[in-house]
């Protein structure tokens, strides 16, 4: 059962419009800003000793002003639960995204993730703030199929879990298990987190976003998920890219760019892992199409290897097997794409198998 409910106004100002959904920490409403007229996100700590946390929470979520962190435009104290009034996103995050909708990115939208998150955190950086809890499930996915751009958010609430977080990794297997927040922050976690999760820096964070992309472009955890993770990741033995997703020769240069960064970013030393700044330095040297996607069906084939798709807005759009990054899509495989103009028919490059 959800603490609030639709058409209650909260602060004379912020009416609920929905239930979004729920993490460890936190409840996640949309509403609507009677005063600006404008869909904000509202969230509430969903335990007492969580809103002891939340106004520093905000303080520190507000620092950060850039187009790839989620803003944090409110705060309001003088309730029983308090509340975060933030920057609504529509589309979902990008855990979801990769469960519902494509298991693994190519490697172009990779790089494009990457680029934009590391452009987040170093602005995060800047402003003095630290993360702590970078995964899919805190980037929120803008534009849903299009995939127009992606945000960090929950800056705020990653700091509400520090003592949670802290308390379930030093405090071995069966805390670890009972705590979701720390079991899903886990498999991101730089080693120096694990020793002490409080003081560890901005060095985690780009560990964490190396991490993470590791898993968008393989569809694995580098470490693994759950306690056994925990050595593996003190290890710090960088794990190799699967044999069976060996990229086809067009995608094989941008692939294994996209490794080398992963590779410095999980660096067992946090001083020799690349600063944010650094990281966005370096992904600007990648080659990569941002072009909004979309989904279809591979409708026919002509040939062995090319064929057409059948998109979900209508007509169609020719496709090569050679555009597919890993193995070969079938007839009837819902895929997803970006469309690019061709004649006598427009082309789709890169295609993706989709769920």
């Amino acid at each position: 059962m959800t603490m609030h409910h639709a058409g209650e106004v909260i602060a004379d100002r912020y009416e609920v419009v929905r239930f979004i959904g729920q993490g460890g920490m936190q409840e996640v409403y949309e509403a609507q800003d009677n005063i600006l007229i404008r869909r904000v996100a509202l969230k509430c700590p969903k335990t007492i000793s969580a809103n002891r946390r939340f106004a520093r929470s905000a303080a520190t979520a507000a620092k950060i002003n850039h187009a790839n962190v989620a803003k944090t435009l409110d705060y309001i104290p003088d309730t029983a639960h308090p509340f975060l009034i933030e920057e609504v996103v529509d589309g979902c995050d990008l855990s979801e995204f990769m469960k519902e909708h494509v298991p693994t990115l190519d490697p172009y939208s990779c790089a494009q993730v990457i680029h934009r998150l590391a452009k987040g955190l170093a602005a995060s950086h800047h402003a003095g703030v630290v993360h702590r809890d970078i995964k899919p499930s805190n980037i929120m996915v803008v534009g849903g199929a299009a995939f127009t751009d992606v945000k960090i958010t929950d800056f705020g609430i990653a700091k509400m879990a520090e003592v949670e977080l802290d308390h379930a990794v030093n405090g071995g297997e069966e805390a670890l298990t009972q705590s979701a927040t720390a079991l899903g922050a886990l498999p991101y976690m730089a080693p120096e987190m694990i020793e002490s999760f409080t003081d560890a820096g901005r060095a985690a964070d780009v560990w964490s976003l190396g991490a993470m992309a590791f898993e968008l472009l393989t569809s694995k955890k580098p470490f693994g998920a759950g306690y056994r993770a925990v050595p593996l990741i003190q290890a710090a033995v960088m794990p190799t890219l699967p044999r069976d997703q060996a990229p086809k020769a067009q995608f094989a240069a941008l692939t294994n760019q996209i490794y080398d960064i992963i590779r410095t970013c999980l660096s067992r030393d946090p001083s020799v892992r690349p600063t944010a700044d650094g990281l966005v330095t370096q992904c600007e040297a990648l080659c990569y199409s941002d072009a909004r996607r979309q989904y279809g069906f591979v409708d026919s084939f002509n040939h062995r290897d090319d064929g057409f798709i059948r998109t979900d807005s209508g007509g169609s759009v020719f496709f090569h097997q050679n555009s597919v990054p890993y193995g070969r899509v079938e007839i009837g495989q819902r895929v997803w794409f970006s469309r690019h103009h061709g004649a006598p028919r427009d082309r789709a490059f890169p295609v993706v198998r989709a769920r």
